[in-house]
């Protein structure tokens, strides 16, 4: 019982300021940290911190931030065996937080987009398999296809969102998106997109299932044929920055574990409500009694 994922692995600079800056101004800020990133990254460590054996396949630089990188996953437990590397430059992102917790991110891919999909193995334990686009298309298909082989879940975040091919849309399993990854996806403008409309429209693309994350108002589930609002939880909000990657390393820590979709996304859930409302520097210690604690007596919208 295990999650794989395959993915983006970025070094980030975090910078606390006021504002997002407009173009050509320069913003003042009050304070920077460097942490271990990137999407498939992020999505393995939360879903090891849930209690779940997490391996992860993808790519780094010889450089210093390759081996910050590594670091960072074996730390949060994560098998490491399967990263690949070449010379050159890892991947980086620079994110700029508000005092409200909104965010902006600008991604430099790297060596992220090198990744040999021949060289990538699904282990035999798998149950659940996750990718994202921030690593090339033909990667996410061939690990999908790999991974469907064996019996694994596949779980696709389209962040950021893309268009992708039919091949791909057809091996997934479980699709998940924001409201605005959506309306890009399903090529209508965010105010124009309804939730529960949108994810049926995109499950008939080819996704079995699909999530649409709503924020702080919760998110929609279109499984079976049939979509439910699952309501947010009432929490203060110190950042949003990763709340997306909180949420799906603790849904397919819960779905590989056992628990069926409409439980595994309440659990997201509420992993996702820890890591906004705690500071940057105590979200590693989130765990999964933690999780289920909270759930048990959450305050939901």
């Amino acid at each position: 019982m295990s999650v794989f994922v395959c993915g983006s692995l970025h070094y980030d600079v975090v910078v606390d300021a006021p504002h997002l800056p407009r173009l050509d101004e320069t913003v003042a800020g009050h304070a920077v940290s460097y942490v271990t990133g990137g999407k498939g990254g992020n999505q393995a460590a939360a879903s090891a911190r849930m209690g779940v054996e997490t391996a992860f396949a993808g790519r780094i630089g010889d450089d210093a931030s390759g081996e910050v990188l590594i670091k960072g996953l074996m730390e949060a437990g994560v098998d490491t065996t399967r990263v690949q590397r070449a010379p050159g430059a890892s991947g980086m992102s620079v994110a700029i937080v508000e005092p409200n917790g909104g965010y902006g991110a600008v991604i430099v891919s790297a060596a992220n987009l090198d990744i040999d999909p021949s060289r990538v193995d699904v282990p035999e334990s798998a149950r659940v398999a996750v990718l994202q686009n921030e690593i090339p298309e033909a990667v996410n298909l061939a690990v999908a296809l790999k991974a469907r082989n064996q019996g694994a879940a596949v779980v696709l975040n389209a962040a950021p969102a893309r268009p992708m091919g039919p091949d791909l849309l057809e091996a997934i399993d479980l699709l998940v998106v924001n409201r605005v990854e959506a309306a890009d996806l399903l090529s209508i403008s965010e105010a124009a997109l309804d939730p529960i409309e949108g994810a049926a429209a995109l499950s008939a693309l080819g996704p079995r299932s699909v999530i649409v994350t709503l924020g702080g108002d919760g998110l929609v589930l279109y499984d079976a044929g049939e979509a439910i609002h699952h309501p947010g939880h009432k929490v203060d909000v110190v950042s949003t920055h990763g709340a997306g990657d909180a949420f799906l390393g603790a849904l397919a820590a819960a779905h590989a574990s056992g628990s069926k979709l409409p439980e595994a996304a309440r659990f997201g859930q509420a992993a996702a409500a820890l890591h906004v409302s705690t500071a940057a520097a105590d979200r590693a210690a989130i765990t999964r009694g933690n999780v289920e604690t909270f759930l048990a007596q959450a305050d939901i919208r």
